[in-house]
This record gives C-alpha cells, structure tokens and sequence, in this order.
C-alpha cells in the first residue's frame, strides 16, 4: 500500500473518498438457494430451535456461547423473546429452503454506521445445519448483505480456544488480525479474543468463489461437494496476482 504523508511530512492513513454512512442490516428475509435468513421471531422460530438444538445431547455446542444450554422449552422460548426485541444485536434465524424449519440462528451486532464496520457473531448452528450447504450459504448471505449496503469491515470474534470457529473463519476468507487476551469473562471463565476481518476491496474475488462453490454444478447427485471452498479462494486469488 502507497503511503500517504500530511503536510508535515507524516505517514498518515489514505483519504475514504465519497463516503455514504451505510444502513443497518435490513429486517427483511434474506433468501439464498437452501436457506433464508428471518428476523428471529419467537412465536415463528422457538420450538423448532428448540428441537434442533436438542439433537445436541451433550450440550458440546453450547459450551463457548456466553449463555446455555436450555434444559426447558418454556426458558429457551422466553430467552429468544428477549432477544427478538434487540436491535444490536439483531439476531436472524435460519430456515432450511426444504423442511421450512428454522435450524440455527446468527447476528449482526457491533453495528456502527458511521465507522462502517460490523460484526457477525452468536453464531450458533444446531446439528441438523452444521456442515451443510445452507450453513455456508447462510454466513455467505450475512457477509454479502454487509458489503452490498456499503459497509468497509466485517467483523468475526471468537474464544481463542474456539478451534472450529477458527477453522470456519479462515474457510469463509476471514483474516486472522490477533488475539485480544483476558477480553472477557465467560460464564466465570477467562476469555481471550480472537479477531479476523474481511474488508470490502477483498469481498468481490471472495464472492465470486462463494458464487461458485454454491452452485449446483459443484455438486454430485448425492449432494457431495467437488471443489472445496478454500481451494476456489486460493484459486481465484491466485490468478489475481
């Protein structure tokens, strides 16, 4: 990157020429090929996350969310009402495209406007969507409606000890920037932070792959995958430079 000097000489950041203060995520359906993402809802979405978390019997899901695991459908229920009612976060469900079911539920959160910068997180897949192709498809929707109402920066924190958030983060072309320690405390446990981004001028080659490992050609008859996604990142990248 060229650097820029200020009149005293000064190495000082680059200008953001026309910038427009984006919108906050929008409340509307997101709809993608095998999922859609809804406003979370209680009354719409509650007993079947409810179900769905449930097929995680040793709770093994729940362990690095700052909350959970509900033993009861009644506190689970009351639980995502009080969430349904905040802005930041702004918690969305997922809904698989086939059984209409919602099987996982994410947010936008840390929405600052004027800075252009957000963050996805209380990402929290029950097993029937972990590992699909709506699991990436629904993370690749939040991303894509990030940068398309003209945010810079977005945003995915974790627990450090967190390794499958980690892996999951670098999979979708999150770049790893540090670890923030002793950020938090967590359910009275010491948490360090780890923090990666993906900012705007990298999202367009980072789309074009997710555009291809989501389409239907890059799938066999029994729904295997033929090219991995992190390979179609390297890839595009790669021809790039």
């Amino acid at each position: 990157m060229k650097t820029t000097l200020n009149e005293l000489g000064q190495p000082v950041g680059e200008l953001v020429k026309d910038w427009v203060v984006p919108e906050e995520p929008s409340r509307a359906t997101i709809k993608g090929q095998y999922c859609s993402l809804e406003l979370l809802n209680s009354a719409a979405h509650s007993s079947a996350l409810f179900e769905a978390y449930s097929e995680d019997q040793t709770g093994t899901g729940w362990t690095y969310m700052p909350y959970g695991p509900f033993q009861k459908p009644e506190a689970f229920q009351d639980w995502v009402t009080d969430l349904s009612a905040k802005s930041d976060p702004l918690f969305v469900a997922v809904v698989d495209a086939v059984s209409g079911e919602a099987v996982g539920m994410a947010s936008f959160m840390r929405i600052t406007p004027l800075m252009g910068t957000i963050e996805i997180g209380h990402i929290h897949f029950s097993p029937k969507l972990q590992g699909t192709t709506a699991a990436t498809e629904a993370l690749y929707l939040m991303i894509d409606h990030i940068f398309s109402l003209g945010y810079r920066r977005c945003e995915w924190k974790c627990d450090a000890l967190n390794k499958a958030s980690r892996k999951a983060a670098l999979r979708l072309g999150f770049t790893f920037e540090g670890v923030f320690r002793q950020a938090v405390i967590v359910k009275g446990r010491n948490r360090d932070t780890a923090w990666f981004s993906i900012v705007d001028h990298e999202w367009p080659l980072l789309s074009q792959s997710f555009q291809t490992w989501l389409a239907a050609g890059n799938f066999s008859a029994d729904g295997l995958q033929k090219q991995r996604l992190s390979e179609l990142i390297a890839s595009d990248i790669a021809k790039k430079q």
